[in-house]
């Protein structure tokens, strides 16, 4: 039934979570068992908060974090949404990912709702920089200012620009295809019931069960997104 709906939709919209992360071997910040924000508080290390009052452990962190996205790369699945984007088949992909590997996979309309760790910015000038200028211990702007990882910490808000293309995206979607996300984070959750409000089908694809399985019309547990994609892709360019 999927691939009767991807063929008849005329806009078809993703949204990915951490599960499509995790296949590319990054770790789950949230999964109960062995998630990072297990180990480390968020509200102590990935904050407004730390990056005011305790700078060195916030870097470390980070250059933590970033040293283990460079060991990763985009996975099949990232490749596969990025050729049906090219080729019309999806508008828009939405993620609250921050490793950028939809933009290196090559999609283009994509909403990263939680920034992006592939970049760092001044704090002062706002000029931006690669991420590896961590790697290579420098951690301060050519002005002086502190270089900061450009995603969204605890204590700031989304970026506005992303919650309202998201949003706009949602509201047009004939189909709404939810990629490894529990939906258990706003506003993130609220995307696939707009689409659905505004009469899309809803698709959800994630390993365990999530609180949304009841408004979808296709669930899918228990399956590698990259899997899922790959044999969608054949079935569609047959």
């Amino acid at each position: 039934m999927l691939v009767k709906w991807l063929q008849e939709s005329s806009y078809t919209v993703i949204l990915t979570g951490a599960g499509m992360s995790t296949e590319s071997g990054l770790p789950d910040f949230r999964s109960a068992n062995k998630g990072m924000w297990n180990l480390k508080d968020p509200g102590k290390i990935a904050s407004t908060e730390a990056l005011n009052h305790n700078v060195n452990e916030f870097i470390e962190f980070y250059r933590h974090r970033v040293t283990g996205l460079k060991e990763c790369k985009p996975h099949k699945g990232h490749f596969i949404l990025a050729d049906w984007e090219r080729q019309g088949i999806i508008q828009s992909v939405i993620t609250q990912n921050v490793d950028g590997f939809h933009g290196l996979a090559g999609s283009r309309n994509v909403a990263e709702l939680h920034g992006n760790l592939q970049t760092l910015h001044c704090q002062e000038c706002k000029k931006d920089y690669p991420s590896e200028e961590y790697l290579h211990d420098q951690y301060k702007c050519i002005c002086g200012g502190l270089l900061r990882p450009s995603v969204v910490l605890f204590g700031e808000m989304l970026p506005e620009k992303a919650l309202d293309f998201a949003a706009k995206e949602s509201e047009k979607a004939e189909l709404f295809i939810v990629l490894g996300s529990s939906l258990t984070v706003s506003p993130a959750n609220q995307f696939p019931l707009i689409a659905k409000q505004n009469g899309a089908k809803l698709v959800i694809v994630n390993m365990e069960p999530t609180d949304y399985d009841f408004y979808a019309d296709e669930v899918i547990h228990n399956r590698k997104i990259g899997e899922v994609l790959e044999e969608l892709n054949s079935a569609i360019c047959k």
